[in-house]
Formats: structure tokens, sequence, C-alpha cells
């Protein structure tokens, strides 16, 4: 199933969306966060649109969300309340309901993506495409993230990658290549691939799940066709906490998105 089939809302009419967490798009047995992302994104999008008849052509700007329960797959419900209607930007708030829970709160800026080229940038110096040895985490067996390898295609740079051979001490950067499968990736897509690395701190040798607890996401511009690149990085492991970034760069070498959470990793 296409990824934009996947991540579809179905309004109900009264500001309300109902979804469905496919059992593709987890790591391990919980619905991936991107993934949940791209739902409440979509849904803000729809209702921002409502709200301002006359706008064409509306994205994501910004998302900032609070992770307070892991959602089971399955159907989910969408509340979404219009705070700001405006030209230049609309701001909706978005929560997703499992059984009457609300398990994401989200706040998303609603606008148009700009199409000029940017006046200024530094970026992360990576080929638009991976390496001949970068790792298919398709490849890597059907456990945690690398389910993904399934719906969309993920590569990982192997240098610095230190987790893949048993390592540990590797700097906490990891290079990775996303795209979805039989489509061009999107707004939703570049959203998704800001929370699509495996933790960095699988180079401290901390495996299993780390949960995010709080994500904030800045889309950019429109993808081109193509991979999109990431460069994902943390600046410090404080105890179990651990930030992380990640700076998603289209073929074409345009800035896309830009994500920072705050996360919990296994105790060392």
């Amino acid at each position: 199933m296409p990824f934009s089939v996947a991540s579809a809302v179905r309004p109900l009419g009264d500001g309300t969306f109902t979804a469905a967490l496919p059992a593709e798009w987890t790591v391990g047995p919980k619905p991936h966060g991107g993934f949940l992302l791209a739902l409440v994104a979509r849904a803000a999008v729809h209702a921002a649109g409502v709200a301002v008849p006359a706008a064409e052509g509306l994205a994501p700007l910004a998302v900032s969300a609070q992770f307070l329960r892991a959602p089971e797959v399955g159907p989910v419900l969408i509340r979404t309340d219009v705070r700001k209607a405006g030209r230049t930007a609309t701001v909706v708030t978005a929560v997703l309901e499992q059984r009457g829970r609300g398990c994401v709160e989200a706040s998303v800026t609603v606008g148009r993506l700009p199409a000029e080229r940017p006046g200024y940038t530094d970026l992360p110096d990576m080929p638009a495409a991976p390496p001949a040895n970068a790792v298919d985490l398709a490849s890597l067996g059907p456990g945690g993230v690398y389910k993904l390898g399934g719906v969309c295609d993920v590569r990982l740079d192997q240098e610095g990658a230190g987790f893949l051979n048993g390592r540990t001490g590797d700097p906490l950067v990891l290079r990775l290549w996303a795209k979805p499968h039989g489509e061009r990736p999107d707004p939703y897509f570049a959203l998704l691939a800001g929370d699509i690395s495996m933790p960095v701190t699988f180079n401290l040798g901390r495996f299993g799940w780390s949960p995010t607890v709080q994500l904030t996401a800045l889309l950019r511009a429109e993808p081109a066709p193509g991979w999109l690149r990431l460069r994902v990085s943390c600046s410090a492991v404080h105890g179990q906490w651990f930030d992380e970034d990640a700076v998603v760069v289209d073929s074409t070498g345009r800035l896309v998105c830009q994500a920072r959470q705050l996360a919990l990793t296994p105790a060392g």
C-alpha cells in the first residue's frame, strides 16, 4: 500500500477524522512515530483548508507534538481545533485518540511552502544517492525500525554506524537515504523521514525501544522526486534522556525538513 494511501485521513465533517494504523508502519509492535505525525498533519491541513476556503496548496510548515502514550495498530480518531485562521499561517491543534485516550497531541502551523530558491543554506555534504555499499534496512530482518523496509526504501551508510559490527564509541551521527515505494516523496513523507532513523544511541550499544517524548519538525520545501538524504545526530545523552536532530535534504540539495526530538534510551 503506498504511503499516501496508508496515511490517509477521512473527515467526519465536524473537525474530526478517522484513520487506520497499519501493522506495516510500526516499530516492533507499536505504530511508528513519524507515521503518527503524518496523520495528524494531514488532518490539520484539511481542517485549515476548511477554515480558509480560498487557500490553495496548503501544507504543514511546523509540527510540535507530545507523545503521551503509544497507540496500538488499528483505528484511531483525530480531533482538530483551528486556533487561528490566516492567509499566511493557520494554527491547528490536533489530538490523535484511541479508545477514548489521547496518544499524540500536536500543534500544527499550516501555510504554503516557499517555491523560490533559498537565500542561504548550511547543509550536510552528502551524495544525492546512497553509496553502493549502503545497507538496505529491509535486509536486516523484520525487527524494530527495519520493518519499514517493506513499505519504503531506507539505506544506511555503513561509515560511522559502528553498531552494525558490534562496535561502540563511534560519534552519534548517522547518514541515511529514504524514499517511498511507488510514488514521489511529499511533505508528509519528509515529516516521517525526520523520524525514520534508528536511534543514534545504537552507537553506544543501547538497543531496544527508545520512545520519543517530544518532537518538533519544520517543513521547509516541497521535496523533489528521488532520494531524501538524512543526517541524524545527537548533542548529549544525560542518563536515559537524549536529543536527536535530523536534517532532511532532497535530491536537488534543497532542505525539506528539520526535526528535533527528546527521547528516552535504555539505560547503559
